[in-house]
């Protein structure tokens, strides 16, 4: 005992800083070893977090793309045949140049100069109408889709997280979809005759100052186009031509209807009209027009005589035969190809489907 203590005199203060220094070194191991785990926990935690992030944007481009090509193959097929033959119907140039052909050596100079200033007008407005309607009813379904289709997506994935039966979610009512889609025909079955009325005044109005003997380039052609588009998107009240593409605020909803089935479509309807009014739209809607129009003039400059100027009168059967092309099938529609491939176009509906609704 007494060798002890005479030890622990001896040694006391170094026994006592080896003790502090261990126990401080242990301390400090549990503290990093602690730190350690807190890291790699956080670490997979966000390695996980990225990951769902990740499966997340990679199941909504794959829907998007989804909704993209069901666009192309499905509604817009179906909306441009009725508005192609619409526009057919509506705007008869066969039967002045019928009158003509039949009329050589018979007509007097006034009747005949008449039926070619209507002619003029005629294929112009048939011409400007359907690059119109294509390019506004191709950008209005496109938005209608994705709008719908949004909505679908994020209904079911917050369905998802409390159900695992899809029979249990709020989605939006089928009837409410078809009735929502089927809208699209609105310009051809409602507003076309108001439509053709309209632009035939800025027709008239760009055309009075241009004879029929008056030669035209393709650089002309295209001026003249955009010139009436200006002309008749600038007439009127600020997006006045929204109406001729969905009917009115106060007709959208059905009375017969339940308030369920009637908050719904009005809810897409809504949205859908926001979107039109907004600038980003206006100024896509603005791009795609510009980018047919040229679209149109370097489809043209393909005929014979447009490489160096021909006569309007001379022009106006070779308008007739391009015309068609504006309203063929998706599948074989280089307008249509052409706006799709449009990056203004593509980003604005990218912003579109990835925002969530209010």
């Amino acid at each position: 005992m007494d060798l002890f203590r005479g030890f622990w005199s001896k040694h006391r203060r170094k026994i006592l800083v080896t003790t502090a220094c261990v126990g401080s070194g242990y301390l400090i191991y549990r503290l990093y070893n602690a730190h350690t785990r807190n890291l790699a926990d956080l670490e997979r935690e966000l390695s996980n977090e990225r990951h769902n992030d990740e499966l997340i944007k990679a199941q909504m481009k794959a829907h998007f793309d989804n909704i993209q090509m069901i666009a192309d193959t499905t509604t817009l097929p179906h909306a441009l045949h009725l508005l192609s033959s619409r526009i057919v119907e509506d705007i008869d140039v066969s039967g002045v140049m019928e009158t003509l052909s039949r009329g050589k050596g018979t007509l007097v100079p006034s009747e005949k100069l008449h039926l070619w200033n209507e002619l003029k007008v005629l294929s112009f407005t048939r011409m400007v109408v359907s690059l119109w309607s294509v390019t506004m009813l191709s950008l209005y379904i496109r938005v209608q889709v994705n709008i719908l289709g949004r909505h679908l997506y994020i209904d079911t994935a917050r369905g998802l997280a409390s159900s695992h039966l899809l029979e249990e979610l709020d989605l939006i009512d089928r009837e409410d979809e078809q009735k929502f889609l089927t809208s699209a025909d609105y310009l051809a079955t409602n507003s076309m005759p108001s439509l053709i009325f309209h632009m035939k005044s800025a027709v008239k109005e760009v055309l009075k100052r241009k004879q029929l003997k008056d030669v035209l380039t393709t650089r002309t052609l295209e001026e003249t186009v955009i010139r009436i588009l200006d002309v008749f998107m600038s007439t009127g009240s600020p997006h006045h031509w929204i109406d001729y593409l969905m009917m009115a605020h106060d007709t959208t909803t059905d009375v017969s209807s339940s308030d369920a089935t009637v908050t719904k479509f009005h809810l897409l309807v809504t949205e859908t009209r926001e979107v039109l009014t907004s600038t980003e739209f206006t100024n896509v809607a603005e791009i795609a027009l510009k980018s047919c129009t040229v679209a149109f003039a370097e489809e043209m400059e393909t005929q014979p005589g447009m490489a160096t100027g021909i006569q309007l009168a001379k022009l106006l059967p070779q308008i007739e035969k391009t015309v068609p092309e504006i309203s063929a099938g998706p599948d074989k529609n280089r307008f249509l190809q052409r706006i799709r491939d449009l990056p203004e176009v593509q980003l604005f509906f990218a912003l579109l489907y990835s925002n969530m609704p209010h």
